[in-house]
């Protein structure tokens, strides 16, 4: 099977375009770029993809091993960016996927040109001066909880990330999301995500970069933010006037405008 196929590769937008890789978080797909992708599409081609083991991926080729560490997912975005041969791309990466951006972008140089981070978090775990928003104890619970009863934990988790009580359809959206995703995978995904620690790769990044968080995120709060913009040398902040860790769904208007102006400030 090719690799477009395998990971459900799709390709909108202007053709004559600058090319944009929409890379989506832990227990998503592709998908949850739909909000953005009519405004990104009017300006760029916009190549969405779902990594193997999520969305409408190719699950046989699944390997537990290859997707124990971010540097599988990395994979998946070279073969995608190789298949296609992109030069240049702007790579947009939300929550885990700006982590695995900057592994794919260390591997491929030539082919991510700059990269836009939505709501990272290079390390989860608080640790002496670095905040990353959880205890170590906290860490092992949430994954010990979603271990024991995935669909359980969906339900009662995605309302927490998605931060917006007041609209309870965003959280039942990610939840879907969520319990779309197979448990053994999504067991495997969230132990890559949660337990990782990228702090050092983010002193590889020599592309233009955005950093892009919410005012308020219980995932990656604002001090990771802070954070990775003073990691990644000549790096942008913005701060979205936006609540939860998808602004892609919660604040789309704001998303787009944030990413484009970014990249059309490059040319």
């Amino acid at each position: 099977m090719g690799i477009l196929r395998r990971n459900n590769v799709r390709i909108i937008g202007q053709e004559s375009g600058r090319t944009m890789v929409l890379a989506h978080g832990f227990g998503c797909d592709q998908n949850l770029w739909r909000l953005v992708t009519p405004g990104l599409a009017r300006h760029f081609r916009l190549v969405l993809f779902d990594y193997v083991g999520s969305g409408r991926s190719d699950l046989a080729a699944w390997q537990e091993e290859r997707y124990a560490t971010l540097d599988g997912y990395a994979q998946d975005v070279v073969d995608v960016c190789a298949e296609l041969d992109l030069r240049d791309a702007v790579f947009v990466g939300h929550s885990v996927s700006a982590m695995v951006g900057v592994l794919a972008a260390a591997a491929v140089p030539d082919r991510i040109g700059s990269m836009v981070m939505v709501c990272p978090s290079p390390s989860y775990i608080d640790e002496e001066d670095y905040r990353g928003g959880f205890t170590t104890a906290d860490i092992h619970e949430l994954l010990d909880s979603l271990e024991a009863n995935y669909l359980g934990w969906s339900a009662a988790m995605a309302p927490v990330i998605m931060g917006n009580p007041d609209r309870p359809e965003l959280g039942a959206e990610l939840a879907h999301s969520f319990c779309a995703t197979d448990p053994d995978i999504a067991r495997v995904f969230a132990r890559t995500t949660f337990l990782s620690d990228s702090r050092q790769d983010l002193k590889t990044v020599a592309v233009p970069t955005l950093v892009l968080e919410c005012e308020q995120d219980v995932i990656a709060p604002r001090e990771v933010g802070a954070y990775v913009h003073a990691a990644v040398a000549g790096s942008r902040l913005i701060t979205l006037a936006a609540t939860g860790h998808c602004p892609q769904l919660s604040a789309p208007e704001a998303t787009t405008r944030a990413i484009t102006t970014f990249v059309e400030e490059l040319e």
